[in-house]
């Protein structure tokens, strides 16, 4: 039993605000704030939302690059007990139109960088008022300024009661195989039980530092790289980019980071990369922490051999788990396995009857504890299925070792995984299947058994006497879709494999690929 010491996530920031002051909580690239002054920013903000008419239980998405105002938002929107919904920055226009509805949101906060996607959404949606971070001309009484907000500095008496433990403090949205992306329901409880267990297993204390450059609104970076941090009274290293990496070791560097979060393919890179001699001298890292897909063993040695003075560790998790499940523990790992479960969540294997399986045996992955979301947003038949007695069936299918050690072996859903991104092939097929003169189509991902990392692959079936044109197709898709889930090859086929019910057999495609059956020069 998790022992939870607020209610939500502003009673940290105001715990934090009131003990430490003057430390600092950000670290920006171009200068620092501390505690006090983040919270005098999130009170500012939180008064303007209440002016605004938002109420407990009001979405207001959040469309916004790492930054300070994300952080700011997202405490300040669940200060008055209003729900946040960090969406990703990288989808379409379209894509946020859905979510946006989905999650019935009152009004948008959006980095001004992505205006050309998000600024009319107000004409498409029912979101009332949009909030600019960054430079945004086009200010009238539906567009505020973000910046302008917090300097007229007008805090007042909050209106809404304080939420409590089990309410709803986060949608994020996740992706099934098929249909629309669906909200996973997290609570401030399902949140902080991540941030409670992996204080813990990090031994994380207020001398830590983390380092942001992965996307904030990712429910991994949410979780262990913004919201941990300000629970243990420790501070956070924004860097806006992972471009150039240069910026972002320069900053790990002069910043005295502690904690680092990275994909597999990035500690792949810094395995090959020629790393400046004072950087592997003089950096503070203790841990770096790798999720969002596989870790390979190779990768795991190399990296370990190369920065001697910390620890990679390899965990696993799911948005619908808050995300965080498993973990490696900083004085006992093993390779190929995602670790121990963190403290209080089970972890089982079980067949098709949910009968558990016995040790080594493979079988589904499923999860108990407080990390367990709510359910799925406006879809009550979805939960009923993901959520059985309390135990989350995650889709994915692993084993447990006599030590409890997880290993994830495959997934049962046709997710792809492409540099720590999951894509969905039904959404890419949905809009494949818009294109004029498609008959059939099937999208599947093709592992680099290197890196194990997934390219998108698209198979297309032409109607009768159509003859599709590739650079046509891909200027199509590129309108419609994040540029991420763009196939990186179109296959045209005379006739896609079926069984007899006339389902595609993606397991027959990718057996192709793999034995180099389709070619692209």
């Amino acid at each position: 039993m998790l022992n939870y010491k607020y209610q939500n996530f502003y009673e940290a920031m105001e715990y934090n605000a009131r003990e430490y002051p003057k430390q600092t909580v950000l670290f920006l690239e171009d200068g620092k704030v501390n505690y006090r002054e983040l919270k005098h920013n999130i009170d500012v903000l939180a008064s303007f939302l209440e002016l605004q008419e938002i109420k407990k239980g009001d979405s207001v998405a959040m469309i916004i690059a790492n930054s300070q105002e994300f952080i700011v938002a997202l405490y300040a929107i669940t200060k008055i007990g209003a729900v946040a919904v960090p969406i990703n920055t990288f989808l379409k226009h379209e894509e946020f139109e859905y979510i946006l509805n989905d999650c019935d949101a009152s009004l948008l906060i959006s980095s001004a960088s992505f205006a050309q996607e998000t600024k009319n959404l107000l004409d498409t949606t029912k979101i009332k008022s949009i909030i600019w971070c960054e430079e945004y001309t086009a200010l009238d009484a539906q567009n505020h300024s973000f910046s302008q907000v917090l300097a007229d500095a007008l805090i007042y008496d909050q209106l809404a009661p304080k939420p409590k433990l089990d309410d709803l403090a986060c949608v994020v949205y996740t992706s099934g195989t098929t249909g629309n992306p669906k909200g996973a329901m997290l609570s401030f409880k399902n949140l902080f039980s991540n941030a409670v267990s992996a204080q813990e297993a990090f031994r994380i204390s207020p001398q830590d530092r983390f380092i942001v450059f992965l996307p904030m609104f990712h429910s991994f970076t949410l979780s262990v790289m913004v919201l941990l941090p300000i629970y243990a009274g420790a501070s956070i290293v924004i860097v806006k980019s992972v471009f150039p990496f240069s910026n972002v070791l320069k900053q790990a560097l002069l910043k005295r980071v502690t904690i680092f979060l990275g994909v597999p393919t990035l500690y792949n890179a810094l395995i090959k990369a020629k790393i400046p001699w004072y950087f592997m001298l003089f950096n503070k890292i203790r841990v770096f922490i790798s999720g969002s897909a596989p870790l390979s063993e190779q990768v795991l040695h190399d990296f370990n051999k190369k920065f001697k003075k910390a620890t990679l560790t390899e965990g696993y998790g799911l948005s619908e788990c808050s995300p965080a499940v498993a973990v490696n523990r900083l004085d006992w790992q093993k390779p190929l396995s995602v670790g121990l479960p963190l403290p209080s969540y089970e972890v089982k294997i079980v067949n098709e009857e949910m009968m558990e399986l016995s040790i080594g045996q493979v079988g589904e992955i499923i999860v108990k504890g407080d990390c367990v979301m709510q359910g799925y947003l406006n879809r009550p038949d979805a939960t009923d299925e993901t959520i059985i007695n309390g135990w989350l069936l995650t889709g994915d299918l692993g084993k447990l070792d006599s030590d409890g050690f997880l290993y994830i072996v495959d997934r049962k859903k046709d997710l792809i995984i492409s540099k720590g991104i999951n894509i969905y092939p039904r959404e890419i097929e949905e809009v494949i299947y818009k294109y004029e003169g498609v008959d059939s189509v099937a999208v599947v991902g093709l592992k680099d058994t290197q890196t194990n990392d997934e390219e998108v692959m698209a198979f297309v079936q032409a109607k009768e006497d159509i003859t599709l044109d590739e650079i046509a197709m891909k200027k199509f898709l590129k309108t419609h879709l994040a540029n991420f889930k763009i196939p990186k090859h179109l296959y045209f086929v005379e006739e896609l494999p079926k069984n007899a019910t006339g389902k595609v057999l993606k397991r027959v495609l990718k057996e192709k690929l793999q034995e180099g059956f389709f070619q692209k020069a």
